[in-house]
């Protein structure tokens, strides 16, 4: 029988900690949720390997690392409002919701969108608001956002996004060609947006009116 705490536990120190992931709030988080419970039965076993994995509809889960270091750049509170652009199985989103009060993710798939809202309810979690639609438009209905992540490509950052942060927001989103990224962090104070990239990455393209 797979020992999938175990498993967890090696992931956490091999992948993230010993890559610099520091943020004890992040790691926390992550080690409560079994990401066992987010793959497609299929890839179970192979749930903490350092690699994304498939899901349904041609898209993943992201690779354990990817995951912890956006949710560390976006420098969360407890209070923040975090909109997720791009659903997926629901891990990202479980683990934000370990961290701050309320998640507002949306998804282009109801398939995904449903299979999402029973794998946070498999895990007791309550406090993520699922929505289907174009992703690369936002939610402006809850706007504005303390922090924003995008789980998707884009080629450019989408302005619906960099309106729908408050004062003091911050972005984290995968910038570049359809193949290769790099992670933008990118922070909104008054008028001024401040810009830093991070990691290359491959992310799915984000579709829709703003992304491919």
């Amino acid at each position: 029988m797979i020992n999938f705490s175990q498993l967890r536990n090696i992931m956490i120190n091999e992948q993230l900690i010993a890559r610099g992931i520091s943020d004890k709030v992040v790691i926390s988080a992550i080690r409560d949720i079994p990401r066992e419970e987010f793959v497609s039965l299929d890839f179970k076993d192979i749930s903490y390997n350092d690699s994304p994995l498939p899901i349904c509809k041609d898209q993943t889960i992201s690779q354990p690392y990817i995951v912890a270091l956006m949710t560390q750049l976006l420098c969360l509170k407890k209070d923040d409002k975090v909109l997720e652009i791009g659903t997926g199985s629901g891990y990202q989103s479980a683990i934000l919701s370990k961290i701050v009060n309320k998640v507002y993710s949306v998804e282009r798939f109801e398939e995904l969108r449903e299979q999402a809202k029973v794998n946070l309810e498999k895990v007791n979690i309550n406090n993520v608001e699922l929505v289907c639609g174009d992703g690369s438009c936002g939610l402006d209905e809850y706007a504005p956002y303390d922090a924003i992540i995008v789980t998707a490509a884009a080629p450019t950052v989408p302005q619906e996004l960099i309106k729908q942060l408050s004062d003091g927001g911050r972005l984290v989103i995968p910038v570049g060609q359809i193949h290769m990224q790099r992670l933008l962090r990118l922070e909104k104070k008054g008028k001024q947006i401040i810009e830093d990239y991070y990691d290359s990455c491959t992310f799915v393209p984000l579709v829709g009116k703003w992304g491919w």
